[in-house]
């Protein structure tokens, strides 16, 4: 989906289009949500809009979606998931193995917390949820951090979108490329939380 149909979808259909936009961003990772949500912010300065409506819109759409990724991943096993993404249908998702095992790897290591933080991180906010799911983690503990998450998160470029006025693809710029260092942070966290489990656990193995 390019980014004139997003806007011209949410220009003529409002909170409902927020609504499905998001919910679909979280199912199907490559449709960027700081577009919909910085463009979302903008409009409010010419439309009925408000924003606290689109931040409930938004969140109740990232939720939405949140939950049906859990669902699925409640109906999955680590085998059947990879044996899905090399399918045809899984490859016309866009969804990269890689992205799926930074997902796992980023819950597997944080629990709960990667759940809430996970939001704020391009591809693993949509993609925790599977994880959580197939940990068959408590769904109302999911519910309540996904919520939380989401709505910090949508606030801000809701927010910075419409403070942006119409410099509002410039603060898009700015904030994909926080996003995208969010992402390096993490990663490297994660793997140097990695070392030194194992670093541990070897340790201990020699006592």
């Amino acid at each position: 989906m390019d980014t004139t149909t997003i806007m011209t979808l949410i220009d003529q259909y409002g909170y409902l289009a927020v609504l499905l936009l998001i919910a679909l961003e979280n199912i199907f990772p490559p449709i960027p949500s700081e577009i919909i949500l910085t463009f979302t912010g903008f409009l409010i300065l010419s439309t009925h809009l408000t924003i606290p409506g689109a931040i409930l819109a938004s969140t109740a759409g990232s939720v939405l979606g949140a939950i049906i990724l859990y669902g699925i991943g409640r109906l999955l096993t680590e085998d059947r998931l990879n044996h899905f993404l090399a399918t045809r249908v899984g490859k016309l998702l866009r969804l990269k193995p890689k992205d799926v095992n930074k997902a796992f790897t980023f819950f597997n290591h944080h629990g709960g917390k990667a759940i809430f933080f996970g939001r704020f991180i391009p591809v693993v906010r949509s993609l925790i949820s599977v994880p959580a799911g197939m940990a068959e983690y408590p769904l109302v503990r999911f519910t309540v951090l996904s919520t939380l998450g989401t709505a910090i998160w949508n606030t801000v470029l809701i927010s910075a979108g419409y403070l942006a006025g119409d410099n509002w693809q410039t603060i898009l710029a700015t904030i994909e490329s926080f996003s995208s260092a969010i992402t390096v942070i993490v990663i490297a966290a994660c793997c140097l939380a990695g070392y030194y489990y194992l670093r541990k656990r070897r340790a201990n193995a020699t006592k």
